[in-house]
């Protein structure tokens, strides 16, 4: 069974602060937009790191393919 991207932002919403949060996809390939402040000084490497990291093991098994936009809420502002 795939996820549904609701259960995407469900899992991203229990480890990461989001001020923004939007998941689509058709249960294996997602995209996704995060706003979080978590993200403040990070690169974005670092920031993909921790939208993974949240996932888990999600990552390996139930999700193909992912699609990061992770801004901080100032860039988020700008775009």
């Amino acid at each position: 069974m795939f996820p549904t991207p609701e259960q995407i932002e469900g899992y991203l919403k229990e480890h990461i602060q989001c001020s923004h949060l939007m998941v689509e996809g058709d249960g294996q390939h997602f995209y996704a937009t995060i706003v979080s402040p978590e993200f403040e000084g990070k690169r974005l490497v670092q920031r993909h790191q921790l939208v993974y990291a949240a996932l888990g093991e999600r990552m390996k098994a139930e999700i193909h393919a992912l699609s990061i936009k992770a801004f901080t809420p100032a860039e988020y502002a700008q775009a």
